[in-house]
């Protein structure tokens, strides 16, 4: 099981009330959410190994490079500070020495979290110049067996195939869905193979993808669904004889930069190196729990139950 780390906490710090404190009144809600959300996962779906992905590069330059406008809407000017290393990588990166913009309450508790899931001997695996659903992808790609990863990110909906189910929590852990292909070809009528290129189609501007304009969900799974693949659209879209209407024809003609830089700007990165994969840091393994640091980080910051509850979802409590 592969959480994607930030998306969680996120979600966490705006789901849960900020009167969720430390004994010195900080707020923690995203720390004692992301773990009971963890807890809650683990305990439903007990898988027998766990990592955390983490944005090393939240808004990688090379992305940048091919469309500009990626996360633009995120933006702040400072970069927050690194907690304890992480596996592969360096401290928290920003593109261009600028940072995804974390409100008040927030910025404080992210060390907090590389903190308690460094103690709880779950690997945190970042890659520099790579953000965390590079990594889930590469995860994905590269582990032999079934992976599960957990994301409110609809882009790794991508990922889904025979060995991969997404766990989406957009609409809460409670009422997560388990995304397969089948389940992405029900909710958009395209395959999750071509997921990439429909949401190129429509856009996305959670990310600051603008899509092609006077193209939405419905087109773009009917785009797919006829022509394959952007490859098949552009194709038709300069073929004066295809059944491409004229239309259709002149938006994508239009967009023809801009759906060669998105596709790359959406695809996952496959295979990012991984040793980790090899040497059984991923495995849950109770010898590298750090009891002491976590009584420490209890006292702390009262994680209280949410400590408990994730140490018994992993069957180490003692």
């Amino acid at each position: 099981m592969i959480f994607d780390t930030a998306s969680m906490y996120f979600r966490a710090f705006y789901g849960l009330p900020s009167s969720m404190q430390s004994p010195h009144g900080e707020p923690v809600n995203a720390v004692r959410g992301l773990l009971d959300a963890m807890a809650r996962l683990v305990t439903q779906y007990r898988p027998d190994a766990l990592a955390c992905a983490w944005d090393n590069d939240w808004r990688p330059a090379w992305r940048v490079d091919l469309l500009p406008s990626y996360k633009t809407h995120r933006v702040a000017g400072e970069t927050p500070a690194a907690g304890p290393s992480v596996v592969g990588a360096g401290a928290l990166a920003a593109t261009g020495g600028l940072s995804e913009e974390s409100p008040d309450g927030l910025t404080h508790q992210v060390p907090v979290i590389r903190e308690v899931l460094h103690a709880l001997g779950i690997a945190v695996i970042g890659r520099d110049g790579y953000e965390a659903d590079d990594v889930i992808g590469s995860l994905c790609h590269q582990h032999e067996g079934r992976t599960l990863a957990v994301t409110g990110d609809r882009d790794l909906f991508q990922l889904a195939d025979e060995s991969t189910r997404i766990i989406y929590i957009g609409k809460g852990v409670a009422k997560h869905d388990l995304v397969d292909s089948a389940w992405v070809m029900a909710k958009y009528g395209v395959p999750a193979s071509a997921y990439v290129d429909f949401a190129v189609l429509r856009g996305d501007p959670s990310d600051g993808l603008p899509g092609v304009k006077g193209i939405g969900d419905k087109s773009a799974a009917q785009l797919v669904d006829r022509f394959s693949d952007l490859e098949g659209m552009l194709t038709a879209a300069s073929d004066p004889s295809s059944a491409m209407s004229p239309s259709v024809r002149s938006k994508l003609a239009g967009a023809v930069d801009y759906l060669a830089a998105a596709r790359e700007v959406v695809r996952v990165v496959p295979d990012l190196p991984l040793p980790e994969l090899a040497d059984g840091r991923l495995l849950v393994d109770r010898d590298r729990i750090d009891r002491a640091r976590l009584a420490t980080l209890d006292a702390r910051w009262g994680l209280g139950g949410s400590l408990e509850r994730i140490l018994t979802a992993l069957s180490i409590s003692e």
